[in-house]
This record gives structure tokens, C-alpha cells and sequence, in this order.
């Protein structure tokens, strides 16, 4: 939605007194601004503070519950690795299905740290540009 279509749809009509979405939905709409704020018009209305930490900590808990899974990776100098040429789930045009995900093989020729490397490939050229450990 639209800042404009936003501004219409909570702002208070002179011939009604209130705002089109509360007509429709029975009550004022909350805007994100008041929700990170956590503002007492949102305090008052019938518990949604609680409500939005319920969701909140149920977030934090699946968050925690997917990291737990997750497995950093780090290479070491002389590793063969391969490099992504495409996100997951991208397709070339012309090739659909059968497009390339990866390139290489390449071996680690310099760890320059925060989950960076520099890349040489099998003819020895190193690569000029650094590549993140994710890729």
C-alpha cells in the first residue's frame, strides 16, 4: 500500500468522525511506526501489546530454533571449493531447469578473513576479486 492510499484509509472524516479502515473493521488501524514505539493508544486497546510480544518471542523462539541448525562452514588454504553463479532457485534464459548453480572447481589461495577468500582456478590464476564463504 501506498503512503497516500495509507494516509486516506487513517485519517478521520469530518462527516463521520472517524477513519474509513475503522468503519470497515471496527477499530483504528495501527501504523508500524506505533508498533516499534509501542505507543499507548496500542497499550489501551485490548491487550495488543501482549499480543505483539506473544508474536514477537514466537518469532525469537523459531529464529533460535532455525540457527541451532545451521552449520557455519569455513575453508582452509588449498581447498578445492566450487563458487555459486546463480541464487538457488534462478534460472538462465534459454536453459530453464538445466541453467549452472555452480562454476569452478577452485582451489582457496588466501583467507582474508570475515568470511572472505580469494579464489584461484585450475590454469593458476588467481581471482582480482575477493568472494564471500556464503558463495
Amino acid at each position: 500500500m501506498d503512503r497516500q492510499n495509507q494516509v486516506i484509509r487513517t485519517s478521520k472524516r469530518e462527516a463521520t468522525g472517524v477513519t474509513p479502515y475503522a468503519l470497515t473493521y471496527g477499530h483504528d488501524a495501527i501504523l508500524p511506526t506505533e508498533i516499534a514505539v509501542q505507543s499507548l493508544r496500542i497499550a489501551h486497546q485490548h491487550g495488543r501489546i501482549d499480543t505483539l510480544n506473544k508474536l514477537l518471542a514466537g518469532k525469537q523462539a523459531v529464529s533460535r530454533a532455525y540457527n541451532r541448525r545451521v552449520k557455519n562452514k569455513s575453508f582452509e588454504e588449498g581447498e578445492i571449493v566450487w563458487k555459486a553463479v546463480l541464487p538457488l532457485g534462478t534460472h538462465i534464459d534459454g536453459y530453464g531447469k538445466w541453467s549452472p548453480i555452480w562454476e569452478g572447481p577452485f582451489i582457496i589461495k588466501q583467507i582474508l578473513g570475515m568470511g572472505a577468500y580469494r579464489l584461484q582456478d585450475r590454469d593458476g590464476d588467481v581471482h582480482a576479486a575477493p568472494i564471500n564463504g556464503k558463495w
